[in-house]
């Protein structure tokens, strides 16, 4: 992800998470560090050729990944509606897994909304496991997130293993 790519993400942001959506402020305090020789966060954007944007592409998905030492954090995946169930979710998380073995990650932890099924069940496949919960996390609207963490294993191979998905590109 650029700056460039801010405008069509809040766009997305605002659709898929209107109580809680990030503010431009955020993608771009966030992006100052995925850059250089210091870089602690990878963030990624899944763009489809042919579509709406006047550059001929328009952004259906994007993900981040903090980092701090051993652990590693995913901050967002996000999928535009008209994409969910074509795998472009697994493969965000396998870029983010892949951004976390680059970093020499042990463990990659997220939050995830209670009322979020279809991204729990996404993340179990890939090995997390629930571990707690945050209550009210999420505002203004007052939801809990539920808490998962996968300790990464170097044989596993979950992340090299998920599909791409056809047509789409993905690049930070």
């Amino acid at each position: 992800m650029r700056w460039w790519d801010i405008d069509p993400v809040l766009e997305l942001e605002k659709d898929l998470f209107p109580e809680d959506a990030w503010s431009r402020g955020m993608f771009w305090s966030e992006l100052a560090h995925a850059r250089g020789a210091e870089a602690t966060r990878r963030y990624l954007v899944a763009e489809v050729a042919g579509e709406q944007d006047e550059g001929g592409v328009r952004v259906i998905g994007y993900a981040g990944l903090a980092t701090n030492g051993d652990q590693a954090d995913i901050q967002t995946i996000a999928v535009a509606r008209d994409h969910w169930g074509t795998g472009l979710g697994a493969t965000l998380l396998t870029e983010l897994l892949t951004a976390a073995s680059e970093f020499e990650c042990a463990e990659v932890m997220l939050e995830c909304r209670v009322d979020n099924v279809r991204a729990q069940k996404l993340y179990e496949r890939f090995g997390f496991a629930p571990i707690g919960f945050r209550r009210g996390y999420y505002q203004p609207g007052n939801v809990d997130a539920l808490v998962m963490r996968l300790t990464t294993d170097p044989d596993s191979g979950s992340a090299a293993e998920s599909p791409s998905v056809q047509g789409t590109e993905i690049h930070d």
